[in-house]
């Protein structure tokens, strides 16, 4: 019983090669949940190919909102945890990392506040022409947010993979 509560104590800290399989994976899975976003992005923005853009008639419906609300928090929340945590309690080591994080965090910072905010406001969305109206507007900036936080993201991303 001693040497299970010894063990559990004191867990062997990972290797440098596990460290950085862990960190390969997670970068994969932030980037699996960041197209995920941009699909569903896609699909409640009712752009489904370029060519139908002007043929298609499209209309959000709340279940499909929330959906894309819940992707894009999961998404943001994990970009915040398990990537830029390190970064923000100034744990990095790595010059690389730290001086790209240095010139672009601030600027993801920003786009997660304006993600969460998006999330906030929507959160009660119930479908009606004045909540459409005002999602409608929103939507256009939302991709805009999405896609520099993509190209933000990806920087410290090719670092922290050197």
């Amino acid at each position: 019983m001693s040497t299970v509560n010894a063990e559990a104590s004191n867990p062997v800290p990972p290797t440098g090669v596990e460290r950085r399989e862990r960190l390969h994976n997670t970068i994969a899975a932030l980037v699996k949940l960041r197209q995920e976003v941009v699909v569903s992005y896609c699909q409640l923005s009712g752009v489904s190919s370029f060519d139908n853009r002007n043929e298609e008639s499209h209309s959000v419906e709340a279940d499909q909102l929330r959906r894309f609300c819940q992707i894009m928090v999961d998404y943001t929340a994990m970009g915040h945890f398990e990537v830029y945590q390190r970064i923000i309690e100034g744990k990095e080591r790595r010059r690389a990392v730290k001086e790209v994080a240095a010139d672009v965090y601030p600027a993801i910072a920003e786009t997660t506040d304006y993600l969460v905010d998006f999330n906030d406001k929507y959160d009660a969305f119930e479908g009606t022409a004045e909540d459409v109206d005002m999602l409608a507007g929103d939507l256009s900036r939302l991709g805009e947010i999405i896609a520099v936080r993509g190209e933000l993201e990806d920087q410290i991303l090719a670092a922290l993979e050197q």
